[in-house]
């Protein structure tokens, strides 16, 4: 007698790039038009930005299966509670996700800019390594979309570039701002006084740009130094290089 197994699915974590939908791959298009199962990350209450970004792509009879931090910024990043919650979460994500593939279908997971660049994506990642099928689709990072929407060349020749959280101490930005060519900071937010005050003292204040929503429609690029008293979520803060060229 011949047992039959089951073939199990994988689970694809998509990069959606920066927030427009005409920047997302091939490939993403494709996985995001023919899939059964769709997830993304959101917050409680919301429809999230990554499924925001897809809508008019997914299926109408895809089952979508969002999944809600239980924390944002409720909890200092650095309170023993706000792993605990947040590995507990990826934890209960990670058994459902298995359980849709082992029973052989896929699953395509949303990721907003690159699964690999600072995403929720990576925390499901590790964490279903050999127990069921994982692929990637890279995407275009915020980052990129932000220098290429000032309209200048971020890095040249020999300039080396430092990506920065807003979140790290204060003499840790200052150090790393002042020693390096090009320069992106994310994460801004509620960190914003602090960037301003670790620009100044590093001398670079006056190279700095912001671009806020970058190649979404309400898409804005100023100077730094005058950004208001508070700056979206999707905000990035820009240093061009000026490196060695012909």
């Amino acid at each position: 007698m011949k047992l039959w197994t089951i073939k199990p699915g994988t689970i694809h974590g998509v990069g959606l790039g920066p927030g427009s939908q005409d920047l997302m791959s091939v490939r993403a298009d494709r996985l995001i038009r023919g899939a059964s199962h769709v997830a993304y990350f959101r917050k409680k209450g919301r429809t999230g930005h990554a499924r925001s970004i897809v809508e008019g792509l997914v299926a109408c009879d895809a089952i979508e299966l969002p999944m809600e931090y239980p924390v944002t910024t409720e909890i200092p990043f650095d309170d023993p509670r706000y792993n605990e919650l947040l590995a507990a979460f990826y934890e209960r994500n990670v058994a459902r996700l298995t359980e849709i593939a082992d029973a052989g279908r896929d699953v395509v997971v949303l990721c907003e800019g690159d699964p690999f660049f600072y995403g929720s994506f990576m925390h499901l990642y590790t964490r279903l390594q050999g127990r069921v099928p994982v692929a990637v689709v890279p995407g275009i990072t915020g980052m990129s979309a932000a220098w290429t929407a000032t309209g200048r060349p971020v890095t040249w020749g020999d300039d080396i570039m430092t990506v920065l959280m807003g979140t790290l101490p204060e003499a840790t930005l200052v150090e790393r701002i002042a020693q390096t060519d090009a320069l992106v900071v994310m994460k801004i937010g509620r960190n914003l006084d602090k960037l301003r005050r670790a620009l100044a003292r590093a001398g670079r204040e006056e190279e700095a740009w912001l671009i806020e929503y970058a190649t979404m429609p309400q898409e804005r690029i100023l100077p730094f130094n005058e950004a208001g008293d508070s700056v979206p979520y999707f905000s990035i803060l820009v240093i061009h290089g000026h490196g060695r060229r012909p």
